[in-house]
């Protein structure tokens, strides 16, 4: 019988600047498990992606990352009071209702990657 159970996937997420990346992702609560070659593996609990030292022009500023959490305010508040705002020069968006039944806020990497963290609402 052929055995197709998948184990994990994640998403390589672009860098312009490596280790100024791989310092964001740690000030906003991710660990970096392991890295080399130009990529380093993080993750929060059972959700990772691949940081990697490679950005094509324009590229991290089309990409777009999702976390869904349970807990949508106290992730604003956990990036909010981490100050990556300031240290970075990232954007910060407030949490909205969105029409597909989730509460998020936006915010980007010192690249340009746009993440979504959301919550699902009833």
């Amino acid at each position: 019988m052929t055995n197709l159970k998948v184990t994990e996937i994640k998403a390589f997420v672009p860098a312009q600047d490596f280790e100024l990346s791989r310092q964001f992702y740690q000030d906003i609560g991710f660990t970096m498990a392991s890295e080399g070659g130009g990529i380093a593996y993080f993750h929060f609990g059972n959700s990772s992606f691949l940081l990697q030292n490679f950005c094509a022009e324009g590229f991290a500023e089309n990409f777009m990352m999702h976390l869904l959490v349970e807990d949508v305010d106290a992730w604003w508040q956990k990036v909010e009071k981490s100050g990556v705002v300031n240290k970075y020069g990232v954007k910060l968006w407030p949490i909205e209702l969105q029409p597909w039944k989730m509460r998020d806020f936006c915010i980007t990497d010192p690249s340009g990657v746009l993440w979504r963290i959301g919550q699902n609402v009833d």
